[in-house]
């Protein structure tokens, strides 16, 4: 194990990677509960399906993980992605869940060839340093307010188009109690704050409910949060539900798709990778990172394996880095971290009576974290690279698409560059995207598509 894991040569041993595995899982465990929820505003798509589809996902990307790269990072379902899958594609567009899960496919097998090919390297340095913040920026504020509107404390108003919610209510009440708490337990740094965040949450709507506060009725939405144990809760994932069809017949709204996928997943695993490494002391003396291709294939897979049990894009998950904190510096840790995966199958009746307000304090704050890339954008250079952030950061939200704002983002970016003079910081991977993105906003202005 020593020999295989470099156990001695990065500086830990067994007792350290196995705690590290742990503190990892907790730290990321919150998507077992947040990742059905997200789903379950799909009408036909059962949350058991896809909580086991989750677990079973993350377990075998991190396997990968551990044994092509030998890093003590752990994947699952990306936050923001699932958002775009279920709001954006399914939701927004119009598609269905299969036609979603056919996008997540290709772009694996896109994912797949580009980490073997070395060709990620070239696209991820085309690809401007101010809107991959103002993007990072912007799907946080996508995931935050779709956490709002689902708690009810961000409600409809025909006047202003958004309002707040009843004080009253004890979603609204309990969901930014579950906020602070996660907040306070993140700045001592408590192992699995999220966790034990939307758990506390949890708790306080079943005393809420025995109370008689949090009323329940069917009807209207409002289901009981006190779960029923059952010794069938297990359901096998949606496996291979792919519609290829529809892609011959939508060919540039469906490459619109896996484009922004693909996009989105791309930078966000290497941005997670970078950062957890750096956290571990495991870049080289030139900065760079080995194994990288490893690593990235390691997330290709999982997100191929992911499409094939029926749920969302599969990536690198930026919580690891509270494993790497507790000593984590090899593979064995992404290990454990795999297992508590498929040991939390069992636990499929807790996690799924996790109602949306307690999960609401985790998208938020996940949000929060993520929306800190904005202190990384230079607003002082030029009018490109600052309206091309801001555009990406302000559309996701306020268009409720991840896809709009990288679009807007890119749009303004290049049309900007071109009329200041600076065609020659447009790179071909810039023009391609723009090329793309106008192709489809010139469809959806003629109404050919939808």
């Amino acid at each position: 194990m020593d020999k295989f894991f470099k156990l001695k040569e990065r500086g830990t041993d067994v007792k350290t990677e196995v705690i590290a595995g742990f503190t990892t899982f907790l730290a990321m465990a919150y998507i077992l509960a947040v990742n059905p929820s997200y789903f379950g505003a799909l009408d036909g798509v059962s949350t058991a399906a896809i909580f086991s589809a989750t677990a079973i996902s993350a377990a075998i990307a991190t396997l990968c993980m551990a044994f092509l790269a030998n890093y003590p990072v752990a994947l699952a379902s990306g936050m923001g992605l699932n958002a775009f899958f279920v709001y954006t594609v399914c939701l927004g567009m119009g598609c269905s869940y299969e036609v979603a899960l056919t996008a997540v496919l290709v772009e694996g097998i896109i994912f797949i060839l580009l980490s073997l090919c070395n060709f990620r390297e070239a696209l991820v340095n085309q690809i401007p340093s101010n809107l991959k913040f103002g993007i990072t920026a912007g799907i946080g504020l996508f995931i935050t307010i779709i956490a709002l509107i689902n708690s009810g404390i961000v409600v409809n108003n025909d006047a202003t188009l958004v309002g707040i919610g009843s004080f009253s209510s004890p979603q609204f009440v309990l969901a930014l109690v579950g906020l602070l708490m996660i907040a306070v337990l993140h700045h001592y740094k408590v192992p699995g704050s999220i966790l034990i965040g939307i758990l506390a949450t949890w708790v306080l709507g079943m005393i809420a409910e025995l109370a008689g506060w949090y009323a329940v009725d069917p009807a209207a939405g409002v289901y009981s949060v006190i779960p029923s144990f059952s010794l069938n809760a297990f359901e096998a994932p949606n496996m291979f539900k792919f519609d290829f069809g529809y892609v011959a017949k939508n060919l540039s709204s469906f490459a619109i798709i896996v484009f922004t996928f693909l996009f989105t997943d791309i930078f966000d695993t290497v941005g997670t990778l970078i950062g957890v490494a750096e956290k571990g002391n495991l870049l080289n003396e030139k900065g760079e990172l080995p194994q990288a291709k490893g690593a990235l294939l390691a997330d290709a897979i999982g997100t191929v394996a992911g499409a094939c049990l029926g749920t969302s894009t599969v990536t690198s998950y930026v919580e690891s880095s509270a494993g790497v904190s507790a000593g984590g510096r090899t593979g064995l840790a992404s290990i454990v971290t795999a297992i508590l995966f498929i040991l939390s199958l069992v636990f499929a009746p807790i996690f799924l009576a996790i109602p949306s307000f307690a999960t609401t304090p985790a998208m938020v704050f996940v949000g929060l974290l993520m929306f800190g890339a904005v202190k990384n954008i230079d607003f002082e250079s030029d009018a490109a690279d600052s309206i091309g952030a801001f555009m990406a950061i302000a559309f996701m939200p306020l268009t409720y698409s991840i896809a709009n704002g990288i679009m807007f983002g890119m749009l303004s970016w290049v049309i900007v560059k071109i009329f200041i003079g600076k065609v020659k910081d447009i790179k071909p991977i810039m023009w391609v995207s723009t090329a793309l993105f106008a192709i489809y906003f010139v469809l959806k202005f003629l109404g050919i598509m939808a």
